[in-house]
This record gives C-alpha cells, structure tokens and sequence, in this order.
C-alpha cells in the first residue's frame, strides 16, 4: 500500500497550483507559438513545409529526450527541485532562439526550450499525486491543461498584436524573462519533497521503469497517445495554422484568429472536465469509458475536415477547434496512467506515458510535412496535398482508437 497522501490546506493548494500553472502556461505559450510565427520563418528563412514541420517538432524532440530520465529525478528528488533545474536550460533556450540567425541555430535552440520546458507538467501532476485526493487529481489535471490552453491563446492574436511592435525576437528574451520569474516563484512558494516510510514496494524499487513497462494498461493507452491525442496537439499547435492559409485561403491575420477561436474552445473544454470529472468518476464514468464512448466525435469532424478541404471556408477555424475539443476525451489517459500506480513509482508513470504523447506529438508534425511535400511532388495542388495528408493522420488515429476498444473490452471479458 502506498503512504497517505500529504494534503495541502486549500490556500496552500491554491498558491502551489498558481505557482506551477504560471510555468506550464508559458511552455505551452512557446510550444505552440511557431504556428502564429509560421510565415515570419517561411518569409524570412525560406523553410518548405517538412523544415517547418522540423522546426515546430525540435521542442518535441527536445522534450521526450528528458522523459525517462525526468521521471527518476521526480520519484527521487520531488517537484520543485527539479522543475527549477529545468527551467533554466528553458531560459538559455529562449535566449538562444533570439539570437539565433540560422535555420540550424533556431532548431537547436528549439530543442533547449524543450529539454527546459519538459517537467512543467509531470513535475506538479507527480506532487499533485501526493497532495491530492483521486478526485481532485482528475481535477487539477484538467485545469493545468486549461492553463495550457491559456498559453496557447495567447500565442495567437496577442502574439499577432506584439509583432508588427517587438518582433519575434524580442519576444523570446521576455519569455526567458518571465521563465526566470516562474523559478523564483517556485522555489519560494512550493514545498519540499519529503521522504515519506518506505513500505515494502518501494524497499525493492531499484529506481527503474520495469514496473511501468510490466503493466498491459499503459500498452493499451501507447497508441492512443501517441496517435489520437499526440497527432490533435500536432495539429493544434503547428498544422491548424498552415491549414486556415493554405487549405482555407485565411490571411495570417485571420488565421491567428482562428488560432484563437480554437485554443480558446480548449480552454473552455478543459475548465469543463475540471468541474465535471470528480462527479462523473463517482457516478462510474471511469476515464476508460469516457474515451470510448466520446472519441469517435472526433474522427466525425476530422473527416468532415479532409473530405470537405476549401468547401468549408470560414467554418474550417470552428470544425478545427470542434475537433481539438472532442479530442479532449483522450486527455483522461494521463491521470488516469498516474493513479494505475502507486504514488512513488507516478513520477516514471506519468513521464513515460508523457514521452509517449510528445513523441507522437513530433512524430506527426513532421510526418503531416513530409506527407504534404510527397504529395506536391506527386502533382496534387496545395490543398490536395494537406487534405491527403491529414488523410493519413486520420486513418492511423482511427486504429489506435480501435486498439484501445479491443483491449480495453477483451480486458473486461477476461
């Protein structure tokens, strides 16, 4: 049996949740602003749609490169610790990109801001673990993410409003700026890690993931994760954007609106589940059903999307964001993996799994980019080429939800 849980009173939960939120609302300002930046580096770079898809996945690559490792030091060292040591490789990212005068220099330093940035969502949900209750962790969950969501909104027209202002690179010196901010607060605000009494699993943990690989459950979640959720935050975060100018015919003006039509409905969606879920889990609407009831939605308005292409005109930002939200249901996976395990093995449980999501996230944005150039050189115009892309992603989504249907009922049969 794991230890009891350390609870925070609520007005210590309210400043450690603020303290964590402000980091994770600027990683996902950062991840995601390459998609309202997207002309600036095709204008002044030259970048084709593969280099763009590279570009947008190194904070990806960077990412999932610290999941293993950041998963250990979590479980050993705690939360603020290590987030903090993150944070500042975050900072010389930020600096680093805007100093950056290279393709080569601006994807180098995209994958520094994601090795920095990777610990602002496992390290709170690894403490969340302790502190909270089962419930109020589906809860603080939901809202970290709508924070994210947040972040990303503020990547579209506030992003679009600053850079005719500062430009992109002065923009990226107050990010390391505001990064450094959110150390500070962390380290003053958040509580120490303590050791609680060793109980007999964790005398015989010797610090590895074979407890984490062991468990089927997380195999049946892999390529949901990877696909289904990685592949919407890969569009969410890179390919709406191109999609609204090139597939749509939007300005980038409009298009940056429409970005914020779509992270604005995330936000919203989120803030839902966070009020929602603790209800729902009681009346026995565990994250598994969830996920298999509501997920097809999303292939719905996916379709809609590749079939229907240019035909949908104004209406693409609003199927786009429709979509992103019906994929919201395969967010409950990664609570739902962190409460499958005992609260010291949940730092490893919930990175791998995280390594997971954002592998797929790169996966997918430079695999839609490759897709979209083979198929111009195979002759199809722009919009064809992005509507056969997403094509693809759309299949391959739509089997990993059914892998996770056939597991999760051959498991219920068993």
């Amino acid at each position: 049996m794991s230890p009891t849980p350390i609870r925070l009173s609520l007005a210590r939960t309210v400043v450690v949740f603020f303290c964590f939120a402000l980091a994770y609302f600027l990683s996902a300002l950062i991840r995601a602003i390459t998609a309202t930046l997207s002309p600036n580096f095709v204008s002044e770079l030259g970048v084709q749609a593969a280099d763009l898809g590279l570009l947008a996945g190194g904070y990806f690559l960077g990412f999932s490169l610290t999941q293993l490792p950041l998963g250990r030091w979590l479980d050993r060292h705690g939360p603020s610790r290590v987030i903090i040591a993150f944070l500042s490789v975050a900072v010389v990212g930020c600096l680093a990109f805007a100093a950056a005068d290279s393709f080569a220099g601006l994807l180098l330093a995209r994958v520094l801001c994601g090795v920095g940035l990777s610990a602002c969502l496992m390290a709170p949900l690894t403490g969340y673990r302790r502190w909270f209750d089962p419930g109020f962790q589906l809860r603080a969950n939901a809202w970290m993410l709508m924070t994210g969501s947040l972040g990303m909104l503020a990547s579209t027209l506030p992003v679009q409003w600053l850079l005719p202002i500062w430009g992109w690179r002065p923009m990226f010196v107050a990010l390391g700026v505001l990064v450094a901010l959110a150390m500070l607060l962390i380290a003053l605000l958040v509580p120490r890690w303590e050791r609680l009494p060793a109980t007999a699993a964790q005398a015989d943990d010797d610090g590895s993931y074979r407890a984490i690989w062991r468990n089927p459950y997380f195999w049946h979640l892999t390529p949901l994760g990877f696909f289904t959720y990685g592949g919407m935050v890969a569009i969410q975060t890179l390919w709406a954007g191109p999609w609204l100018t090139q597939v749509a015919g939007w300005s980038p003006a409009s298009a940056a609106g429409g970005l914020f039509l779509i992270n604005l409905a995330m936000l919203g969606a989120f803030w839902l589940w966070g009020l929602l879920t603790p209800g729902l889990a009681r009346r026995g609407w565990s994250a598994n059903r969830l996920m298999v009831v509501g997920q097809p939605l999303a292939f719905v308005l996916l379709g809609v999307l590749v079939l229907v292409g240019p035909g949908l005109g104004a209406a693409s930002a609003l199927v786009l964001a429709l979509y992103c939200v019906a994929n919201t249901f395969t967010s409950l996976a990664q609570p739902a993996v962190g409460m499958a395990y005992p609260s010291h093995l949940a730092g490893r449980a919930l990175s791998a799994f995280n390594l997971v999501i954002f592998a797929g996230i790169f996966v997918v944005q430079w695999g839609i980019g490759l897709a979209v150039d083979l198929g111009r050189r195979m002759g199809m115009e722009t919009a064809q080429a992005y509507q056969f892309a997403m094509g693809i992603y759309a299949l391959v989504a739509l089997l990993s939800w059914l892998h996770f249907v056939r597991s999760t009922r051959h498991n219920r049969d068993s």
